[in-house]
């Protein structure tokens, strides 16, 4: 239920305590909506918020929990405050525009949000992918999530949506992702807009605009943390021209630590319907404006939904700077200077949008690395050249069959024969490999079974395996905020089969004479790759991937499959022992201040407990005999995320080494712990025997 604390509040958390105040009163803590905002991208390398009332991002509200728009993932760099989806267009001949969200820039400050939806519509969650709990053969990418909501309620929960003046319309929103290394950079958002008429008046909607609006903020939060109005005005912005797509970059907030592009791009779009124009606008417009500015012409923030004297939101929708008149290079220059501005990228104008008919428009929220060296607060055409290659596979992503992108199923393109024009329909590299991963002390041997061996791709319809390449990161890589941990791998091994492709290496080196098997495991284990002398205490990332010869027919070169979705977090150690002759000790042991694997911050500390029973207690004292700490051992489920060091640089999935127990060296008062020598008891919870020991902290 939507308690206006979640899309409402976020954007009211960014503005004023005060104004937040305000409209608790107001609001009064109603339950106004089934609204859902848990759902979250993870299947690719963008962690990206998706609601059910048209809105993507969270407003740092759910952060660090769940990210509004990380990306790379796991990197804590963040790219979207919240943005929404915009219609405008003319009932009878009245302008309207509903909004998604907007930029709280008007005095009501509980406008804005406007799209609504009926009690158990919630979001629906499918997989392309057989290992998914989501599995759906209805499932177009490796994740999507769906759901409806429309513009026709004027209140929830009995209060006023205020100036929302509904158009009829009903939202049928599907977003799409996948894990494909080659498309694993983008968000596809779509959206069929049905005009589903109001209070029985069923008339056509003219002049349609459609518009993706947001409020992007490019910022490492590992550097500094969300909150405060000065932590949104270092973005720059620009709208690249040849690519038809808005974007932003940290101008001066975190560089150094965030060298990222964020685009938002329209697609295309379908009309739907016996009545609806057959010819689609070409226009693709864009228009940036800043937060809460009332005076300047050119970057006025639109109050109302109509024209006036100051630009409402439907002129903005309009192409307020790319209609020929506006953008200029004075414009193109002052923009990507340092400040807080809302970014619309929109389409339009549709003629007309009869009674039931449907028009779907299609966006992409595509996310990059800079390229080269250039300083990071500068933008060029040459820094974009990651961001334009990743909008270059969003779009194909898009276009499935079409390939020349003329909206129209040509001679040639129809790959699968059902004379249909097939969209997101990708190149598919080989399954990942059904991998076992064994943590050892010192130790980390990774197992996979061959089920990526008979894949079949979708376009060349072939089975065209080629070889295995496995990964890791080096101790350390972690706690570096400028690498983010799973852009660190290093390749270890590339085996691939003896065919004059590639290097020929064969698979004779992993290659096991006899499956290995494991307990409750169906899986039959066919090939290994040893990891030794593995630092114990650090956290490693590997990952498994297969990859395929490549397709000359179709001009495509080897693909590989994802790191990310294959990977596994491990910190090697002892494993849990219940041999009571076995002493209990700590590590590093004396601990410093400002370990090598710590974090910047006081709570970002540890120390290891290693040679642990299964189930324990361990109890921390000082000499005085005084406890300072308290706390239990399971080794089938710890995994490190009581304490804030996991809770910053791992993801949750990691797994410890069953004898070692990780603490973050805060009393049971919540307090830091002080130079000394501390005593420890270990009890072993299955018999009652105790074992002792002591460690050394200096700062």
């Amino acid at each position: 239920m939507r308690i206006f604390t979640g899309s409402f509040f976020s954007r009211i958390f960014k503005y004023s305590i005060s104004t937040l105040l305000t409209c608790i009163i107001l609001y009064g803590g109603f339950a106004i909506a089934d609204d859902d905002i848990n759902h979250y991208t993870n299947v690719g390398n963008i962690g990206l918020t998706i609601t059910n009332f048209g809105t993507i991002g969270h407003g740092f509200t759910l952060w660090p929990g769940q990210p509004s728009c990380e990306y790379p993932k796991g990197s804590q760099i963040e790219h979207i405050f919240d943005g929404g989806l915009w219609i405008g267009g003319k009932k009878n001949g009245v302008i309207r525009v509903t909004t998604g969200a907007i930029d709280a820039s008007s005095s009501n400050r509980g406008e804005g949000f406007e799209y609504t939806n009926a009690a158990g519509q919630i979001i629906t969650q499918r997989s392309s992918l057989l290992t998914s709990p989501f599995y759906s053969p209805l499932a177009v990418s490796h994740q999507d999530f769906i759901c409806e909501y429309t513009d026709t309620a004027t209140s929830i929960g009995g209060q006023l949506i205020v100036n929302h003046n509904p158009m009829g319309l009903k939202i049928i929103q599907s977003s799409y992702c996948w894990n494909y290394p080659y498309a694993d950079f983008f968000v596809i958002m779509r959206y069929r807009i049905v005009n589903i008429g109001y209070r029985g008046d069923n008339s056509p909607i003219d002049s349609i605009f459609t518009g993706m609006w947001t409020d992007l903020v490019v910022r490492n939060t590992q550097i500094t943390r969300p909150g405060g109005s000065s932590f949104f005005t270092k973005g720059g912005n620009g709208w690249d021209s040849i690519y038809n797509m808005g974007y932003e970059f940290d101008a001066t907030g975190d560089v150094g630590y965030t060298n990222s592009y964020i685009g938002v791009k329209i697609l295309g779009s379908t009309p739907y319907g016996k009545t609806l124009a057959d010819t689609l606008p070409t226009g693709r417009n864009f228009v940036s404006w800043q937060f809460r500015n009332t005076v300047d012409p050119t970057y006025f923030a639109p109050q109302t939904d109509a024209d006036g004297v100051n630009l409402g939101r439907y002129s903005k929708m309009n192409g307020y700077f790319t209609n020929g008149v506006k953008m200029n290079a004075s414009i193109n220059t002052q923009i990507k200077q340092p400040s807080n501005r809302s970014v619309m990228v929109s389409n339009g104008p549709y003629t007309t949008l009869n009674y039931l008919d449907t028009l779907e428009v299609v966006y992409g929220i595509i996310c990059a690395k800079k390229t080269g060296n250039d300083p990071q607060s500068w933008d060029s055409s040459y820094q974009r050249t990651e961001l334009r290659s990743h909008a270059d596979w969003c779009q194909k992503a898009y276009n499935g069959e079409d390939k020349n992108g003329n909206g129209r199923l040509d001679p040639g393109e129809d790959i699968n024969g059902n004379n249909f024009l097939d969209r997101y329909l990708l190149p598919s590299p080989p399954n990942s490999p059904v991998t076992k991963v064994v943590n050892e002390e010192n130790k980390v041997t990774v197992y996979w079974a061959a089920n990526a061996e008979r894949s079949i791709d979708p376009i060349s319809l072939l089975q065209d395996f080629e070889g295995y390449r496995i990964y890791r990161t080096n101790a350390g890589a972690d706690i570096d905020p400028t690498n983010p941990l799973l852009s660190s791998f290093i390749l270890n091994g590339d085996f691939d089969s003896i065919n004059n492709i590639g290097n020929n290496t064969g698979f004779n080196y992993i290659k096991l004479q006899q499956a290995k098997t494991f307990p409750n495991d169906t899986n039959q284990y066919w090939y290994k790759f040893e990891y030794n002398n593995q630092l114990r205490g650090w956290q490693y990332v590997y990952s498994l991937t297969a990859y395929d010869k490549g397709d000359t027919t179709n001009d495509l070169v080897s693909l590989e499959s994802s790191l990310l979705s294959n990977s596994f977090r491990l910190i090697p150690g002892t494993g849990s022992l219940d041999d009571e002759s076995t002493p209990i000790g700590v590590y590093p042991n004396p601990y410093y201040v400002n370990a090598a694997w710590d974090g910047a911050q006081e709570r970002e500390r540890k120390i290891y407990f290693f040679n642990l029973p299964e189930q324990a207690e361990i109890t921390i004292y000082t000499v005085a005999g005084d406890v300072v700490d308290k706390f239990t051992h399971n080794a089938l489920t710890y995994n490190g995320s009581d304490i804030q060091w996991f809770k910053t640089f791992a993801d949750g999935t990691q797994i410890l080494a069953g004898g070692e127990h990780a603490w973050d060296l805060i009393t049971k008062d919540d307090q830091a712990i002080a130079t000394g020598l501390y005593l420890f008891t270990v009890k072993n919870q299955k018999t009652g025997f105790i074992k002792k020991g002591k460690f050394l902290v200096i700062k």
